[in-house]
């Protein structure tokens, strides 16, 4: 989780319940429904293959960190 998460978690703990509603109006303004993206993306199956050779080593990317 990326620094500006961990702080946006913080202060929205930190309020008080009489200002959650105003909060959350402003936030909701700044979203776009999920609908919105195409599923699945463009890039969604451009990669050659058919990924058995990423499937065959998962475990060693895992452990190499992929995905962090």
């Amino acid at each position: 989780m990326s620094a500006e998460r961990d702080e946006l978690m913080r202060l929205v703990q930190g309020l008080a319940d009489d200002q959650v509603p105003e909060v959350l109006d402003d936030v909701r303004r700044h979203l776009r429904p999920v609908r919105d993206k195409p599923w699945p993306p463009r890039w969604f199956g451009s990669a050659e293959g058919d990924g058995t050779a990423v499937g065959a080593r998962s475990e060693e990317l895992l452990a190499e960190g992929f995905g962090r």
